[in-house]
């Protein structure tokens, strides 16, 4: 009988052994990831610099409109593949960390925040992409897009999911609704605005014409209008610093394409609009 004792013993002394070492195992788990306020201020002084950096060098990106002047000789891709090729991360990216998140319907508000951010790129990923009748890509451009795409899409991710800390009635506060409001009415914007350009060219055309309807009865850059838009609501709603430097960014990078687009817009058609602005209606 002493024997089986001891035997009984052991047996409960290692199974109560392995479930500590699990349960540890569990812990350490999921503590494995913990803020670093470091890459996050980096990232977010990176964006800020990129931005600046847009406005000082003053140039337009050379794709679309712009691709023949500036780059003449570079490597294109189809419109379609490059525009997916550089919008997948900003979609992979964030949805790989939520996928790793306790699925709820409506968690915390930073699994929340960062599902809108991949709404928004899942459209641009899987559909913009798809539907563009753009010309062919530089090369280039691409893998710059897709290196800026997975390092912001990362420092998004990152800060709202280990970093970020919102009070229980977040989702009540103003910020978080008229944020949130900002963002849905600047996305369905874009996307009205970017079903109006497809509209003005058939398939394998490259002619350009005049945009009518919507925003574009004020401004020439109302897709960019609209993105914008997002952005700042989405840095509301978020109450964060990179989102913060996002839309600082977007602001600098799609407002100055908005205004080389209104310069191109007046040089091309005598019979342009002279009251429309390059991106705010009324005023600029």
């Amino acid at each position: 009988m002493g024997w089986r004792l001891a035997l009984h013993k052991g047996i409960a002394g290692a199974a109560l052994s392995s479930a500590r070492a699990a349960a540890t195992g569990e812990e350490h788990g999921a503590m494995q990831v913990q803020c670093q306020q470091s890459p996050v201020l980096a990232g977010s002084a990176t964006l800020v610099a990129l931005g600046a950096l847009v406005l000082y060098v003053a140039k337009p990106s050379g794709y679309g409109k712009h691709t023949e002047s500036l780059k003449p000789a570079a490597t294109r891709l189809p419109a379609r593949a490059a525009w997916f090729l550089q919008e997948l991360p900003s979609f992979a990216v964030p949805a790989g960390i939520l996928a790793r998140q306790p699925l709820s319907l409506l968690g915390p508000p930073g699994t929340v925040l960062l599902g809108l951010f991949c709404v928004h790129y899942f459209h641009r990923t899987f559909v913009y992409s798809l539907l563009n009748r753009g010309r062919p890509y530089p090369a280039v451009l691409i893998f710059r897009g897709i290196a800026f795409c997975a390092g912001n899409g990362f420092l998004q991710s990152y800060y709202l999911i280990y970093c970020a800390e919102y009070p229980d009635g977040w989702y009540t506060d103003i910020r978080f609704c008229l944020g949130v409001f900002l963002f849905i009415l600047g996305m369905g914007v874009n996307i009205h605005s970017d079903y109006i350009l497809r509209q003005l060219r058939k398939p394998g055309e490259i002619t350009y014409r005049i945009p009518q309807g919507g925003l574009f009865t004020y401004v020439s850059g109302a897709n960019f209008l609209g993105e914008i838009i997002e952005w700042i609501g989405y840095a509301l709603a978020t109450w964060s610093l990179p989102a913060l430097a996002f839309a600082f960014f977007s602001v600098c990078f799609l407002g100055l394409r908005a205004f080389h687009h209104h310069r191109f817009y007046l040089k091309m058609f005598e019979d342009y609009p002279k009251s429309r602005k390059a991106l705010i209606p009324f005023i600029f």
